[in-house]
């Protein structure tokens, strides 16, 4: 009965692991393929309609009386015609700490914007990331606020108004800039933004109306892009569109589902956010003067297929002779998570801190990036602050852990006793397994205690991972040695003898050299253990490190590190306690058994 139990844990065990390597790597992968297959398509088709003169462009349709815009049209250029695009158009220039960029004067649009302390590679020499881009490139993406309204009100800032510059040109965190424009009904706008010295940017509006009539205006902000992230997103993670208004609360549409869906519209709301998501960066607006607004998350097709979450406030009334001002905050940045959970805290945007997914077990994942956050800022290096916390985490279960091990101690200590009721009833199962729970309460022994440390450490490799693939501040973070990014997998391979052979190999064969202490101290642990008497389960103890290596050489580098770190602690662990409890340690004893030649049926 022993062995077989020991089997099914085993093989319970191994399908969980295997179930959990299918669902976020395998599906993930098969996911990105196929996405990255369906992006090429479109970029055909889309090279189809420019040669055949078909603009890709949305054309530009009559407004009605409370109604967003349209994104107008235009000719799509290639990617190494950004700056071609941005010298187009007439700009105020954007220079912060941790921004750089233009304001496109033309609609008074943010769509240029790249981030100073990211870059595209590990490469310092790499290009910045380019968060915002101009409408006519094929990665075109942008933020955008304006009115609409009657024919009373005439002609009101939209997507072709250009403004003019009122006084300093270069927005920074000390000098805003004002923009102003005015039409042919007595309609002045005076448009201010200003910026802090990381992501928010602040833009308000002064509506001064010098007409003869009262006006009724509606304001209205999007966040549009026409294209989606170039590697598709895994279920372990959200992007896409967006927010949190009302009393619906948080709204999450994937791209897939919106292409599907085509518009969702929760109800109104007087607070919160709305905008567009990635894993790492962001673009989200919040309208702070409490005008009941009407949030939208959609997909067009007319066109360029695009996606834009946008809001429409209720109609804003503007007496002769009097203003009216109207304000919104747009995020445009990193999602790093103290400046979110700042921006939420300060400037009381309702739930902004889940713009990180942490996801539903955000009760682990939370505590786990905390504690990896504050060890860095204590080791100045987030692979020490991972190996700290796997000792944290193991101190923290020690009490469990340690029940879990002196229980398999004093298992192997009444090996012999197991032996003799197992050849005593042989042939009769049924007291053979009463014999046997009967010493397991005499000798106060927990037959499946030695789950636990395995199921243990399940959750915190979820919770870890987590961490690992969402938060910004992990990205691109470097070790020791070769690992320049521990979210990354490791680089190097042992069938190139580690980059010795100047070859590119497929991934499946990828395994580095931490996969191979993974395994390595996953090996020794389980030989920790006396070697099961069942040829099947020996086998499944045999292969079941290597199997594991190669599941675990795509995952982050630094879980893989984790996992080697966890299993040696184990190790040592397992040793002290059943050095304590009198039981025989195994590991040497397997070891030259699985080495030693065996005899030969002659000799």
């Amino acid at each position: 009965m022993e062995n077989n139990r020991n089997f099914f844990i085993t093989i319970a065990l191994s399908v969980l692991i295997l179930a959990l390597w299918q669902y976020f790597y395998v599906m993930p992968r098969s996911e990105m393929q196929r996405e990255a297959a369906r992006i090429e398509e479109q970029r055909v088709a889309e090279q189809k309609k420019a040669a055949q003169g078909t603009s890709p462009g949305a054309s530009e349709t009559p407004v009605q009386p409370g109604a967003i815009p349209n994104a107008p049209g235009g000719d799509a250029v290639t990617p190494a015609g950004r700056e071609q695009a941005i010298a187009s158009t007439k700009r105020v220039k954007i220079d912060t700490p941790s921004l750089e960029g233009s304001i496109n004067l033309t609609g008074a649009r943010l769509d240029d914007l790249r981030l100073k302390h990211y870059r595209e590679t590990v490469d310092k020499t790499s290009p910045e990331i380019a968060l915002l881009n101009p409408e006519s490139l094929p990665n075109g993406y942008f933020a955008e606020i304006g009115f609409v309204g009657d024919d009373k009100a005439g002609t009101l800032p939209g997507p072709k108004t250009v403004w003019n510059v009122d006084g300093n040109p270069t927005l920074t965190p000390d000098t805003p800039v004002t923009l102003a424009f005015s039409n042919d009904k007595g309609l002045t706008f005076k448009r201010t933004f200003s910026v802090d010295r990381d992501y928010m940017f602040t833009v308000s509006d002064t509506v001064q109306n010098s007409g003869a009539a009262a006006v009724s205006l509606f304001n209205y902000g999007r966040v549009t892009r026409f294209d989606k992230p170039a590697v598709a997103s895994i279920y372990v993670l959200f992007e896409g569109l967006i927010g949190f208004t009302g009393e619906e609360g948080l709204q999450e549409h994937k791209y897939a589902s919106i292409e599907k869906d085509r518009e969702f519209k929760p109800g109104k709301s007087t607070d919160g956010w709305l905008g567009i998501t990635d894993k790492y960066w962001a673009v989200t607006l919040a309208p702070t003067e409490k005008q009941p607004f009407q949030p939208r998350y959609a997909y067009f097709e007319d066109g360029r297929h695009r996606y834009q979450s946008d809001f429409l406030t209720d109609h804003i009334n503007v007496d002769a002779g009097q203003s009216a001002t109207v304000e919104t905050e747009v995020f445009a940045g990193a999602k790093e998570v103290g400046k979110i959970n700042a921006y939420a805290e300060d400037r009381h945007i309702k739930r902004f801190d889940l713009l990180i997914d942490w996801g539903w077990f955000h009760f682990i994942t939370k505590p786990m990036f905390w504690l990896i956050d504050t060890l860095y800022k204590f080791f100045g290096n987030f692979g020490l602050a991972i190996l700290a916390t796997t000792v944290i985490v193991k101190a923290l279960f020690f009490p469990l852990a340690n029940k879990s091990y002196a229980s398999m101690a004093n298992m192997k200590k009444v090996q012999p006793k197991m032996l003799e009721i197992r050849e005593k009833y042989a042939d009769d199962k049924m007291k053979q397994q009463q014999a046997m729970m009967e010493l397991y309460k005499t000798e106060k022994i927990n037959p499946i205690a030695g789950c636990w440390p395995v199921a243990l450490q399940i959750p915190v490799f979820f919770a870890l991972y987590k961490v690992l693939y969402i938060t910004i501040e992990m990205r691109h973070a470097p070790f020791f040695g070769w690992i320049q990014d521990l979210a990354a997998p490791d680089p190097t391979s042992i069938f190139n003898l580690f980059g010795l052979i100047p070859i590119t190999l497929p991934h499946m064969l990828m395994i580095g050299v931490w996969p191979l202490i993974m395994g390595v101290t996953m090996f020794l642990q389980m030989r920790m253990n006396p070697t099961p008497p069942d040829p099947t389960q020996a086998a499944i103890f045999t292969w079941m490190p290597v199997i594991f290596t190669f599941m675990m050489a795509g995952f982050p580098a630094g879980l893989v590190i984790y996992w080697a770190w966890n299993n040696t602690l184990s190790i040592l662990q397992q040793g002290v306690i059943m050095k304590r409890q009198g039981a025989k340690i195994e590991l040497w004893d397997n070891l030259v058994a699985l080495f030693r030649k065996k005899p030969s049926p002659a000799e």
